[in-house]
């Protein structure tokens, strides 16, 4: 490795790092507030990155037929659930999970022909993606939110397995790679830092700040944090697990589709990439306990940088290195942090 070469492995394992940092935290929100292990994660990323090449080059992505079809099953689910008191809440249930869902659909069919201005594409992109966890949540696991965590894990993994097969069927078997956003480097001392990399520190960092605003400051954080504390207790001061459940799955489906969106044009993704992405952004919210959101995202970022470095020194051993990562820090816990009841309720 020479002098130059460094610091261009550094910023493609920061690049490669904040985002799976970005996949890390909503994987440690969900399963904080849910005790989902959200294993689909990184399918929601490859959705977003796949609908943002498809529309950018003016194809109509298979993601609108599966909000479209998502939503009908969805509110189907909910009716039936609610049929012994169908009156209050048939009309909230329509609009919010028929209605809201087919007309994002249908706008995707409307203006991406069009081929709008980046930024219309790039808001159609985090329109389709978004609900998709909402949907995903009142169909999968809403049902079962009471459920062990050892049955919610098998869900999530039947989830996984059920996206990965729909987006064989949406998208087909080809890799999808976007255009940089701002294509380029500049020079900055001795180096060239991609915009790519500026792009990604930049989105990460509004995200993340958001994250911190949105659990300190807002109603919605408050009560999501008390869920994640306790969830009787949370439900007896008056917050819902249940509509915990479905903020903290629709944020998650949020951040993925950002995240997919800013991985596009770093790497080609297939319809079955998710799977190995979602990994790493465990492997991050490990590292971090599973309870510590800026501890994950320090672990995802070394994550991006141990992967970076191993495909220069052992491109055949990557990603055996990068899960190697998880043998330490486990032992570690094992050995040293108190060990409690688990629960599972």
């Amino acid at each position: 490795m020479t002098f130059t070469i460094a610091p261009l492995l550094i910023q493609d394992g920061l690049t490669n790092g904040l985002i799976y940092a970005l996949l890390a935290l909503a994987i440690l929100l969900v399963f904080v507030v849910t005790r989902v292990l959200w294993v689909a994660a990184g399918d929601f990323v490859v959705l977003g990155a796949i609908t943002c090449a498809l529309i950018r080059q003016g194809e109509i992505p298979g993601t609108a037929y599966l909000l479209a079809a998502l939503g009908v099953v969805s509110t189907a689910v909910s009716l039936w659930r609610a049929r012994a008191h169908l009156a209050p809440v048939w009309k909230g249930v329509v609009l919010l999970e028929l209605l809201t869902p087919l007309g994002i659909a249908v706008l995707a069919f409307v203006l991406t022909p069009m081929k709008p201005p980046l930024a219309v594409q790039l808001a159609l992109v985090v329109a389709l993606v978004t609900p998709l966890g909402f949907l995903v949540y009142r169909v999968a696991f809403r049902p079962i939110a009471d459920r062990p965590v050892l049955t919610l894990l098998f869900v999530a993994v039947a989830v996984h397995y059920t996206l990965t097969g729909l987006g064989l069927a949406f998208f087909g078997s080809e890799a999808f790679r976007s255009q940089p956003f701002v294509p380029g480097r500049i020079d900055v001392g001795f180096t060239r830092i991609s915009w790519q990399l500026i792009l990604v520190l930049a989105a990460s960092a509004i995200m993340m700040v958001a994250f911190w605003m949105f659990f300190g400051r807002s109603l919605w954080g408050k009560a999501l944090r008390a869920t994640a504390v306790n969830r009787l207790g949370a439900r007896l001061v008056g917050v819902r697990p249940e509509a915990a459940g479905d903020v903290a799955f629709t944020i998650s489906a949020l951040v993925a589709a950002i995240s997919g969106i800013l991985i596009g044009p770093v790497t080609a993704l297939y319809y079955d990439s998710g799977f190995l992405i979602g990994l790493k952004g465990f492997i991050g919210t490990v590292i971090g306990g599973m309870v510590s959101f800026p501890l994950a995202v320090l672990g995802a970022v070394l994550v991006g940088l141990v992967e970076s470095f191993s495909a220069f020194y052992a491109s055949a051993l990557k990603e055996a290195i990068v899960f190697a990562l998880l043998a330490p820090f486990l032992l570690w816990r094992s050995a040293f942090e108190p060990r409690g009841q688990e629960d599972d309720h």
